[in-house]
């Protein structure tokens, strides 16, 4: 397990499917501070740890959506500013925001 408590089969599985940002799309660099990976919980609750809901996304994103829902920061200024819309985020966003992940209890 990382410190975020992300058992290492999932972190492998997500670093080889997040080589972009999974919100604006940009490439990874870990020499530019707002383009470093960052661990991204999708729907912001930390015991919901599966390939659904982790992911990883530039640190400016990261920041940007913070604590917020993401069907409300989808329609956010900064996301309108970097053009981040449903349409092109990756994949797993597109999921997240028509079937939330949930926790299994």
């Amino acid at each position: 397990m990382n410190n975020w408590n992300i058992p290492s089969w999932l972190e492998a599985e997500v670093r080889k499917r997040d080589t972009h940002c999974i919100y604006c799309g940009v490439k990874f660099d870990r020499n530019i501070k707002k383009h470093s990976a960052t661990w991204e919980h999708i729907v912001n609750d930390a015991k919901i740890i599966n390939r659904e809901n982790i992911a990883l996304c530039c640190c400016s994103c990261n920041a940007s959506k913070g604590a917020k829902e993401l069907s409300d920061w989808i329609t956010s200024a900064y996301c309108k500013r970097k053009n981040i819309t449903i349409e092109n985020v990756a994949p797993i966003v597109k999921q997240a925001l028509d079937n939330p992940p949930t926790r299994k209890e």
